[in-house]
Formats: structure tokens, C-alpha cells, sequence
């Protein structure tokens, strides 16, 4: 992550024409999202701060205490953004699956006591509503909260087992993942929102090389941004609102990967004070207000010393219908249809942008940092290779 602005396509550069989806080579089903307003910084409250500060911190909703929905619409547009529709009855079965599963669990691991009530809920927004506290009785609110985390956990678990299982490579998912975003950057142009550039590049294969051997830990799966994606809005004002909408119309604000988030950008503490209507909802968060001055900050370190930027990866669902049977003829044990795929976005201002291209920020100096590393450790107690030429 932070490795400067060198990216392979631009999705919307300045004065292009029409954004054309890729190929791919298999169109999923995706749910409809029904059309919402652009949620600005004046229309933010207690719901939106939260879910804005799990990306800039790269938390975790496990550790959440309480869902903030207020209605069945609101609900059921979240689920269709996980990519599961309830209106069809292969998904409405799959979910209560899954619900049946995170009761099992807590029944049997902790002899813990899921009331009926959240165990068989009539609807399964009625999950998020008793965990928002605005529906059921008082006691439902926390065993509610504790079912959707396991459930949360199960879905990540079914979604890994299948991919693994289906004939796809990280290209044609790669290729489905771009597709969605295509169709969400057109989104943010159509909705007039102030993004300047949207760019999609791919590592390569020398890339991901170099990048692992640079690793303490050279694992292929902690690769976090084999395709990324920079957006770079036009002011520092602009960038909250577009991150929300992306958690609105692309991916579940839930599924942002803990722990792999690198904020040197934003800082959420100057979020309340450069907005005083939101002042009124710090005693109200999940964390207190000061909870992130306590933590040790994560840096990439080749990036210049003054490189700065909102780094953060997701777990993007994608619906795999094309490469499984119609639900009707599917004789698998378990019928989940979901898969993720990682994907980080770098996001900045273009003043910004403008400064992580300059002196020690180059993408070029970066880069040189970066290979003496790996050099150094090829080398380690070997003669150096001579440079060919």
C-alpha cells in the first residue's frame, strides 16, 4: 500500500468520454440497488461516523455493540449490497442457513442462550433491527449483535471455501471486481460528486515478486492489492462523502479488512472538530473520541516521509451464479453463491496527489527503496550479483 500514484488504466480521467465496462467472461446476477441521495458531511450523523471511522482506522465490526438501522428498506438495501437477495427464496434459505449455523455455535461452544425470537426471526432484517434497538424487546439488542458477528465470520468462511472450490482464476475475478467498479464510477460521475480521476491498475508478476520478497512475511495471500484502485477528488472536504458512497453503492462498509487500513490523510478526531454538528454524537461512539492517538500507526516503509494518503482494502462480494447451477438444479450440501476478493483503494485530494509526486514521495524513488531492500536480503551473507551493462 502507498506506493505512489503510477497506475496502469484510468477509469475516468479528465475529459473522456463514456466509461466502457471490461469483457469479462462470466456476467454474475447482481441484486438492484434502489437509487438513494448522495449522503454529504452536512447529512451525517451517528450511523454514517461510525461506519466512516471503521475505514479510516481498518477496524472491525466484531467489535462493535450495536447496528444503527432504523428500517426494513434500509436493511434490505444493505443486504442486496451483500449480494444477497431475500425476495428470492435460494437466498431468503441460504441466510437462514447461515443464522441457524451462528445459534448452533453459540449454543454448543458457550451454552449461550439465543432467545427464539432472534434465533427464528419472522424476517431476517428483523436480525439488524433488534440490533439496532429499534425493533424487539431491550434484551434482543445485544444477542442479536453477537448472532450477526458470527454470522458475519461464517459468510467470510463460506466465501473463501467456495472460491476455492470453483474453476476461477484471480484474473477473471479480477475482471468482475473491475466490472462492478466501472459501473459504480460512472455512478459517482452521473451523481456529480467531485472525483477527478478513478484509476484501476494490476500488479505484476515481477511486481508482486519484489513486494513479497520486500515482506517480513513472504505470504501470497497477505498480497492485499493485487487491483487497486485510486481516486483522487478535487478538495480534502470532498473525500468523506465519496468514500460513504462507496460503502452505499460498491461494498459493505463491514467488509473493509482489519488491520490493513493506512490512514495518514484524515484524522477522525479533525473530522468532528472541522464539523461541529457532529460534536454532539462523540459521546455516543463505539470507541472514545481520543482512542485512536493511543494506537500505534502503521506506515509503508518506503513511502517518503511526508507521503500521505487513505489506504484501505476490502473484501468485495461478488455473486457467482455464472459459474454454479440454477439455484433450482444446485445439489450442493451448501448453497452459498458469494465469493470476496480483495481490493484496496487509495484515495486523496488533488493538492494532495499533486505533493506525493514530488521529491522523496516519487513513485520512482519509492520503487528504489523498496529493491535494496529485497537486494539486501537475496544477498545476505552471499556475494552480490553484478548488475548486467
Amino acid at each position: 500500500m502507498g506506493e505512489g500514484p503510477l497506475f496502469s488504466q484510468s477509469l475516468f480521467p479528465p475529459c473522456t468520454g463514456s466509461v466502457r465496462s471490461p469483457d469479462v467472461k462470466a456476467e454474475p446476477t447482481i441484486p438492484q440497488l434502489p437509487d438513494i441521495p448522495v449522503c454529504t458531511v452536512a447529512d451525517m450523523g451517528l450511523r454514517e461516523l461510525e461506519r466512516i471511522r471503521l475505514i479510516l482506522r481498518g477496524s472491525s465490526v466484531i467489535d462493535w455493540r450495536r447496528m444503527h438501522f432504523q428500517a426494513r428498506d434500509e436493511v434490505d438495501r444493505f443486504l442486496r449490497l451483500c449480494q444477497v437477495d431475500t425476495s428470492q427464496p435460494h437466498d431468503e434459505a441460504w441466510a437462514r442457513t447461515v443464522l441457524a449455523d451462528a445459534v448452533e455455535y453459540l449454543r454448543r461452544t458457550f451454552d449461550y442462550r439465543v432467545a427464539d425470537a432472534v434465533a427464528n426471526p419472522e424476517e431476517i432484517h428483523d436480525l439488524f433491527l433488534y440490533a439496532s434497538g429499534a425493533k424487539g424487546q431491550p434484551r434482543h439488542r445485544r444477542i442479536a449483535c453477537i448472532v450477526l458477528k458470527v454470522m458475519h465470520v461464517i459468510q467470510h468462511i463460506e466465501g473463501r471455501d467456495l472460491l476455492h472450490r470453483l474453476a476461477v482464476s484471480e484474473a477473471d475475478l479480477s475482471e468482475l471486481v473491475t466490472a462492478n467498479v466501472l459501473r459504480v464510477a460512472q455512478l459517482l460521475r452521473d451523481k456529480g460528486l467531485p472525483v477527478i480521476e478513478f484509476a484501476h491498475s494490476i500488479k505484476t508478476r515481477e511486481s508482486l515478486i519484489t513486494k513479497l520478497m520486500a515482506k517480513k512475511e513472504t505470504v501470497a495471500a497477505q498480497i492485499y492489492d493485487r487491483t487497486r484502485f485510486r481516486i483522487i477528488t478535487k478538495t480534502r472536504a470532498d473525500i468523506l462523502p465519496v468514500v460513504y458512497f462507496l460503502t452505499q453503492h460498491l461494498f459493505p462498509f463491514n467488509f473493509v479488512v482489519p488491520g490493513q487500513t493506512e490512514n495518514t490523510l484524515i484524522s477522525f478526531k479533525s473530522v468532528l472538530e472541522e464539523n461541529p454538528h457532529l460534536q454532539q454524537y462523540a459521546q455516543q461512539l463505539h470507541l472514545d473520541l481520543d482512542y485512536e492517538s493511543r494506537e500505534e500507526q502503521s506506515r509503508n516503509l518506503f513511502s517518503g516521509s511526508s507521503y500521505r494518503a487513505l489506504n484501505f482494502v476490502v473484501d468485495v462480494p461478488l455473486r457467482m451464479d455464472a459459474y454454479l447451477p440454477p439455484p433450482e438444479q444446485d445439489t450442493r450440501e451448501r448453497k452459498n453463491r458469494t465469493v470476496f476478493t480483495l481490493v484496496e483503494f487509495q484515495i486523496m485530494d488533488e493538492e494532495i496527489a499533486r505533493q506525493n509526486e514530488e521529491g522523496e514521495n516519487a513513485h520512482k524513488l519509492y520503487k528504489r527503496r523498496q529493491k535494496r531492500r529485497v537486494l539486501r536480503r537475496l544477498s545476505r551473507g552471499l556475494v552480490v550479483p553484478k548488475r548486467q551493462g
